[in-house]
């Protein structure tokens, strides 16, 4: 087996005499009622809380995050413009359900329409937006289930672009929450229209059903959904100081409980944890020894930067280790693997990712390698 060498992170500020530091007392949860629910920082992936989060629900209208989505990968990709006229069908004029009251015969810009699905829910612009991108909205249906697989939702399927009731139209509270990650990082510039809180379309104004955007300043998004099926459920992000959090509940009994419930784990989440930032993508942790090398140092970090979520004061609590290899010799290029880093927490396990090269180490001239094989060979032997 090869050895390996262990370097303490310093730039965390941990110390062995640390270790002794009193633990941070977290009361459980708040409990919700619904029918699942999970909190979750969508910078480090971590869950906070959660109950029946894979659990296989109808989500509504919680499927126009996904309608959503997609239209704003298809603007980001230059395949259609906000400016884009989309004619309006038969079919989406009527479909039933909460509407944007677009009419049949005419056409309405993309960007009204996408306004329509965050803001009011309109299922007419849905139907309106699928036709437009792939031509049908059952073909857009397929695109929906192939960008749901490709985000890790492992437990959603759609049947189609609005969340009205279908057989095997399902999705779960932790796949919601995913979804939402995405929307919120992937393209943050459209983001702000979730937090719109009224829109007017056809002289009709309609305000946004998310009533936490008017109870919470620090809530800017997302979708509410509501069937008979499926109850009344929410998706909600906040961001407080340079923490963000989103909640979701699914199966509540009114518009009331689900905005009551989220507030709950939204209020729960930023009062007992924190968001904190360990290292920066590119930047050095450490130097290590190559061998056989033009240079006898490479540079090794992380590819991206890393978050962690703690409980509030916890930090100086972490332990962080590099674990390198023992021997690493050139040629060595930008991202090769060379190690591991691990941060701990009252051994809990939050980071365990790989440490990469940040810089190329060409292989050096036939003496420079004969040199570094003959003090590499007494180095081992002691």
């Amino acid at each position: 087996m090869m050895s390996r060498i262990f370097i303490l992170v310093l730039s965390l500020t941990i110390f062995a005499g640390q270790a002794s530091a009193q633990s941070v007392l977290i009361p459980s949860p708040p409990q919700i009622a619904g029918s699942s629910w999970v909190l979750m920082d969508p910078l480090s992936g971590r869950v906070i809380m959660e109950h029946n989060s894979d659990e296989r629900l109808p989500p509504a209208s919680l499927t126009k995050m996904m309608t959503a989505y997609i239209v704003e990968r298809e603007l980001d990709e230059g395949r259609i413009a906000m400016t884009d006229m989309v004619p309006i069908s038969v079919k989406a004029w009527r479909t039933e359900g909460s509407r944007t009251f677009v009419r049949e015969g005419t056409t309405v810009p993309v960007e009204t329409l996408l306004k329509g699905v965050i803001v009011q829910s309109g299922n007419d612009a849905s139907v309106a937006l699928a036709e437009y991108i792939a031509g049908s909205e059952s073909a857009f249906v397929d695109i929906m289930n192939q960008q749901a697989k490709a985000l890790g939702m492992e437990n959603t399927r759609f049947q189609n672009a609005t969340g009205l009731p279908a057989e095997n139209h399902y999705s779960t509270a932790k796949d919601m929450a995913i979804l939402a990650q995405a929307i919120i990082e992937d393209y943050p510039e459209n983001y702000p229209l979730y937090a719109e809180k009224h829109f007017t379309y056809n002289n009709i104004r309609q305000p946004n059903r998310n009533t936490l955007l008017w109870r919470d300043d620090s809530v800017d998004g997302l979708k509410t959904g509501h069937t008979e099926e499926a109850g009344y459920c929410l998706v909600a992000s906040a961001k407080r100081d340079q923490t963000r959090l989103i909640a979701t509940v699914m199966g509540t009994s009114s518009a009331d409980a689900r905005a009551q419930e989220v507030q709950k784990m939204l209020n729960y989440g930023f009062r007992y944890y924190e968001t904190e930032r360990l290292f920066r993508g590119g930047q050095e942790l450490v130097e290590s020894r190559v061998w056989g090398g033009e240079q006898d140092q490479v540079s090794v970090g992380m590819p991206e930067d890393v978050f962690v979520t703690i409980p509030r004061g916890s930090r100086e609590q972490l332990e962080s280790v590099v674990d390198l290899d023992s021997v690493i010799k050139a040629p060595i290029k930008v991202g090769d693997e060379l190690g591991r880093v691990k941060v701990t927490l009252d051994g809990e396990t939050l980071v365990d990712e790989p440490v990469l090269a940040l810089t190329d180490v060409q292989e050096g001239g036939l003496f420079k390698r004969l040199w570094d094989a003959i003090k590499l060979f007494f180095v081992q032997l002691f």
